[in-house]
C-alpha cells in the first residue's frame, strides 16, 4: 500500500476541517477526493503533502509514518509531486527551465535528457523554448505536470488542477493526463470539486462532506449504490420521489420497482427512492404521463424535467431527435436496474 491515511483529525481553532479521514491508496492506482467547497479536501492534500501536521491519527506512506501529532516529516523528504491550482510557472524563464527547476541535483546534461523525456511524454517536446505566456491553459497545465514528473515522485499530488480550465478541457485533459499517470505507473491523489474530472482520471473517489469521507469507491459504485442520500445528491442528478415498501419491492407513483439488494425494511415503510435520469424512458406508447416543464439540450440528448400527476418532478434523458416543446404530455415508462432508497 503506497498511501495510508488513518483517522486523520485537522482543526483550525475550534472549527475541526477533517474528522476520523481514513482511506488507502495502492501503488499505481489513482484516487480521489471528491467534495463541495469548504469539505475539508484541501486540508487532506495539504496534511499528506506535509504543509500541515495533523492532530490525531496517522498518515503513512509505504508503511512508513511520516504524520502523526507532535511528528511531520518535510514535504521534500516525502517523495511526493504536487500540481497546484495556479500551476505557479516561473513566468521569465522558458519550458525546459520550468521543468529543469526540480532538478537542481543532477548534472546537466542527465538534468537535460529528463527535460526532454518528460516533455515528449506530455506531448510538448516542440515547446521547449516557448514561455508560459505564449502557451494555452491546457500547455500550462501539461508544463506543471511534466515539472512534478521529472523528479520520478512516487506519489503525484493535484491539487484542483483544472479549475481554470472550461468545462470540455477540463475532461478532455484530464483523460490524457490519467493515460500519462497509467503509462508511467504513477501512483497519484486528485482532490476536486468537479465529478466530470473525478471520473475522467481517477480509479477510486471519495466523496468528502464536513470534514468526513462519506463513501470511497468506483464511479460506478457512488452513481448507482450510493451509501449516503448526500452521496446520491451530490454525485451524478436525479430526483426523489416517495415509495412504500411492499412485499414485491418498492412502490412509487409511477408504478412497482424491484426490491433492491440491499433493502431490509418492513411492509408499508415510507421511502424516498432516487430516480435518475437514465431510470425515466420516453415511451409514447406507455399509459403514464408527464409535463414538459423544462429541457436543457445537450447535443445527443436532452435532458427533460418532468412534471408528474402529482406535482412532483423527475428527470429523463432522452435522444435530441425527441424534441418535444415545454407543456407538452409525452409517454413515460420506468426502466430502473439500480433502485436507490433511503428511509423518509
Amino acid at each position: 500500500m503506497w498511501l495510508e491515511v488513518d483517522g486523520v483529525v485537522q482543526a483550525y481553532g475550534e472549527n475541526q476541517v477533517l474528522s476520523r479521514l481514513s482511506f488507502r491508496l495502492p501503488a499505481g492506482s489513482i484516487g480521489c477526493l471528491l467534495g463541495p467547497s469548504g469539505c475539508g479536501k484541501t486540508t487532506a492534500l495539504r496534511c499528506i503533502a506535509g504543509f500541515e501536521g495533523v492532530l490525531a491519527g496517522r498518515i503513512l506512506v509505504k508503511g512508513e509514518v511520516v504524520s502523526r501529532p507532535g511528528h511531520t516529516v518535510p514535504p521534500e523528504k516525502r517523495g511526493m509531486g504536487m500540481v497546484f491550482q495556479d500551476y505557479a510557472l516561473f513566468p521569465h524563464l522558458d519550458v525546459a527551465g520550468n521543468v529543469a527547476f526540480g532538478l537542481r541535483g543532477m548534472g546537466a546534461a542527465d538534468r537535460q535528457r529528463r527535460t526532454a523525456e518528460v516533455l515528449d511524454v506530455v506531448g510538448l517536446a516542440d515547446q521547449a523554448t516557448a514561455y508560459p505566456d505564449e502557451l494555452s491553459g491546457g500547455q500550462q497545465q501539461r508544463v506543471a505536470l511534466a515539472r512534478a514528473l521529472a523528479p520520478r515522485p512516487g506519489l503525484l499530488l493535484l491539487d484542483e488542477p483544472f479549475s481554470s480550465l472550461d468545462a470540455g478541457l477540463r475532461v478532455r485533459l484530464g483523460t490524457e493526463i490519467r493515460e500519462i499517470l497509467k503509462k508511467l505507473g504513477i501512483t497519484a491523489l486528485l482532490v476536486t470539486h468537479d465529478q466530470g474530472e473525478a471520473f475522467a482520471v481517477a480509479d477510486e473517489i471519495g466523496v468528502m462532506n464536513r470534514g468526513a469521507l462519506e463513501q470511497w469507491d468506483s464511479a460506478y459504485n457512488l452513481y448507482h449504490r450510493p451509501a449516503s442520500r448526500f452521496v446520491a445528491e451530490f454525485v451524478g442528478e436525479g430526483a426523489f420521489v416517495p415509495g412504500e415498501v411492499s412485499d414485491s419491492g418498492v412502490r412509487i407513483e409511477l408504478g412497482d420497482l424491484a426490491p433492491p439488494l440491499s433493502l431490509d425494511l418492513p411492509d408499508n415503510t415510507a421511502v424516498d427512492v432516487l430516480l435518475r435520469p437514465d431510470d425515466v424512458v420516453h415511451d409514447d406508447a406507455s399509459p403514464a404521463t408527464a409535463t414538459v416543464l423544462r429541457k436543457a439540450f445537450r447535443g445527443a440528448s436532452i435532458l427533460y424535467t418532468l412534471g408528474l400527476p402529482s406535482g412532483r418532478r423527475v428527470l429523463a434523458l432522452v435522444p435530441s431527435h425527441h424534441n418535444h416543446r415545454i407543456g407538452e404530455r409525452i409517454g413515460i415508462r420506468l426502466e430502473a436496474d439500480h433502485v436507490v432508497v433511503f428511509p423518509r
